[in-house]
Parts: structure tokens; sequence; C-alpha cells
């Protein structure tokens, strides 16, 4: 029988390690191709993984919550089809593991702790913080022991070590720039090193609340979203700009098309495409809304991927991102948005569908709020929001006088990073946002 090994896909093009939430199959049982084998979470998207192949499962190299690089082999499975040539490729490695360390570190990573660089004097097992696969795999590359590892300040969740860390130490290491602690050749800093840093701040974690009280554990996408809202507030100097439109035009063409647009289109018509029609043709108008910052260099984006902030039956928030808006019409938008709203509330979103973003739309009038204070969605440098419609009397100018009118009124707002954004363009762009909605042609086709 052949031996299949079964990789991490490549969920998209920044993803690089991805969480195991729950296998579907165990050693021993049948799976078909394409039949889910287990389930996986990104910092971005929950996803399915299906095998690629048919067979039996032989094994499966890693647990529930571990985290595995994209690339590393997950499990195995053997299939009856095929070249006797097979099992011995696939059964080499598997044998001698340990002798060429290059050869075998898609291998090693199918264990929590393989990791064991010439010359470390301390053994994976006394490490006291997870490492990813593709971190140790750079800390082997680069001869880091697992002594100077534990060294290294995590940023990630739970202070993990990501990439960017240990690139960054890497680079730091390179130029002669290390803490003391860390030299190898020191064994006697390490033992005190381990519970002084991480096992005392473990201590006080038992917290006492008074009063009737009910303490509740983040899921993992609440965890995920506070950290990303609490960075995008140190990253970006946040302002927020107010405006208001009378949408009125946009409101009673809706009701009167709604039911031929959705029997032409097959699709149902929202505000939420109309409103994004309007922020295109605006972002067009003005591409450095549609940039983002590296360093003290502005990327202007030339594509228009607009992001809506979707809520999800948990409560949680997801931004899918419709690629290439500029070049959609109204029934294209709608279509995007009805397809990525539906994938997101059933959990079929890809992690594609929620990355490539380059600025970010947000309803909050859906939940009955009037206006809001959105948070920017980096590296992005600006968030818009629309609150929810309501009619109220207005002053009408017109040459012949004013007069007072019940019309439908609407405010937007729009959180912008004021390090590329100042004041002026701010307030601009969410003006002409507004002078569009308020613009709509009522005799316009659907």
């Amino acid at each position: 029988m052949a031996t299949i090994d079964i990789v991490m896909p490549k969920m998209g093009e920044s993803i690089m390690e991805a969480t195991i939430l729950k296998w579907h199959k165990q050693p021993g049982d049948t799976i078909k191709a394409d039949e889910t084998l287990l389930d996986i979470a990104t910092d971005k998207v929950d996803s399915e993984v299906p095998s690629t192949a048919s067979g039996v499962i032989k094994e499966i190299l890693f647990k529930e919550n571990d985290v595995v690089a994209v690339g590393a082999v997950i499990a195995r499975l053997e299939n009856e089809a095929a070249a006797s040539a097979a099992p011995v490729v696939h059964a080499a490695p598997a044998t001698t593991p340990p002798p060429p360390a290059k050869e075998t570190t898609p291998l090693s990573t199918t264990q929590d702790i393989p990791y064991q660089p010439v010359g470390a004097a301390v053994t994976p097992s006394a490490s006291i913080r997870f490492y990813s696969p593709l971190v140790l795999n750079i800390a082997g590359q680069e001869g880091i022991s697992m002594t100077e590892l534990e060294t290294i300040p995590g940023t990630g969740n739970e202070g993990r070590v990501t990439k960017k860390d240990i690139l960054d130490y890497v680079g730091q290491r390179k130029k002669g720039i290390t803490n003391t602690s860390v030299r190898e050749n020191v064994p006697a800093v390490t033992p005190p090193a381990q519970p002084a840093v991480t096992a005392t701040p473990a201590a006080p974690a038992p917290v006492s609340y008074s009063g009737n009280v009910e303490i509740i554990e983040m899921d993992r996408m609440r965890k995920l979203i506070a950290d990303h809202m609490v960075k995008s507030k140190h990253t970006s100097p946040h302002v927020t700009s107010f405006s208001e439109a009378d949408v009125t035009n946009l409101v009673q063409w809706r009701e009167r098309m709604k039911k031929t647009f959705e029997k032409h289109e097959g699709t149902k018509l929202t505000f939420t495409p109309l409103i994004i029609e309007a922020i295109v043709k605006c972002l067009k108008k003005y591409p450095l809304m549609n940039s983002s910052i590296d360093g003290d260099k502005i990327i202007v984006k030339k594509d228009i991927n607009l992001g809506m902030a979707t809520a999800l039956p948990s409560g949680n928030l997801i931004v899918p991102v419709i690629k290439n808006a500029g070049q959609l019409n109204l029934s294209g938008l709608a279509r995007q948005v009805n397809q990525l709203a539906d994938a997101a509330r059933n959990g079929k979103l890809k992690a594609d569908d929620t990355q490539g973003g380059t600025f970010t739309f947000t309803n909050v009038g859906t939940f009955g709020s009037l206006m809001g204070t959105p948070i920017i969605n980096q590296p992005q440098v600006a968030i818009l929001a629309a609150g929810t419609i309501k009619k109220r009397p207005v002053v009408i100018e017109t040459p012949h006088g004013d007069s007072i009118a019940i019309r439908h009124m609407m405010y937007i707002s729009m959180s912008y990073d004021h390090r590329i954004v100042d004041g002026s363009l701010g307030a601009t762009f969410l003006t002409a946002v507004a002078n569009e909605l308020e613009g709509f042609d009522p005799e316009r086709e659907a």
C-alpha cells in the first residue's frame, strides 16, 4: 500500500501557520478524497480541510489546539492504488528523523518538542512556552538554542514568539545587539530565568471578584479581535469626523425597485451595496484614502478591495472583503455583499475572503445605532460607519424660500489615521460620500 502525506495547506498569502481545531477522522478510519479531514483556524477565519486522497488514516501527527506551520505534514494515510516505490519514499524519513536535521524538518514539526539544535544545553522539554514549527525551524537554521529562544520577548497571542519576533531578534543578533542573559555559554543563567520570568507571573493568576458576577472566558476569535483593536489604537492616531446625509431619494428608490431587482438579479437589494457604491465612487476621486503606511512610505492601492464588517451569530465580527469593488456595478456589489455575508454567518468563508482589504465599511445602523466611532482595520488608514436611517423634520432650502419637510436622514462617520489623513482630507472625503448619497438619481434603472 502506498503512503500519502497530508500537509497543512496554504490558506492565504500572509498566513504561515494555523491552529488545529478538530479532527473529523482518527487512525484506522476510512476517508474519501475531498471529504473533510479536520477543521483549522487562522488569525483570519476558520476553515475545513479536505483530504487530498482516498484511503485509510495511518497516523495523525498533531493534536487538537496545536499550531502548525503551512506545508508541514499533519497526517498520513494508506492507499491501495499505487506504486511499489511510494512506501519507500515516505517510510525512509520516518525511520531516520534524527541524523539529517535539514532533510527531516517537515517531519520534526509533526511533534510539539523535537527541536534540538547543535550545542543546545537545555532540552526542548524544559520549554514552558509553546513555539510554532515555523519559529522552531528559523531558530534551528540560525543556531538559536532553546535557552536563548526562551529569552526572546513574544508579541503573539499569550506571549508567543511570532515569525516577526524571531526575525527581528536574528537581525539584532547579527548586528551584535543581544542580551547578555541569552548567551549559550552561561548555562547558570537559564534556571533562574525560567521561574523568574514566566512561572512567577502565573502565581497571582487567581483573582477574586466582589459581588455577584459571572466570569466568561473569551473565545479564540474574541481574543484575536481584542488584540487587533488594541494594536490599531497603539498604531494609528485616530480622528473621527461626522456628517449627515438626506437619503430620501435612495430610500424611496430602493423601496420601489427591490422586488424587481431581486426578480431580475436573483439577489436581495439592501442598503449596504448602495452605500458601498457611493464610497467606491469617492475613493476613486480621493485615492489617498485607499492606502496604507509602511514606515515613512505611503502605499496607495490602485485596486479598491472594500471590507464590510459582518456580525456573526456568536456576537463576534468579521470583515470579508469585496475584491475589485471599483469594477463592479450595483448588481455585482449586491451579489458580493449577500454571498460574503451568508458565507460569514454560516462559517463558509475562505481565508482569502478576509484578506487584502484597502478600506472598510461598517453599517452600525443595522443594530439601531445613530452613529459610531469605528476603529481602523489595520493596515488601512480609514473606516466609514453608517448609522440607522430615521425620518426627521428638516429645513429644505429652495430658490423660492425655505420649508420644513419630513426626510429620511442618516449620520455617517469616519475614523482615519491622522499620520497621513489630516482633518481637511478626512472631512472632504466624508462630505463627498454624503453628497453622493444625497444626489442619488431616483429615476435610475436597477
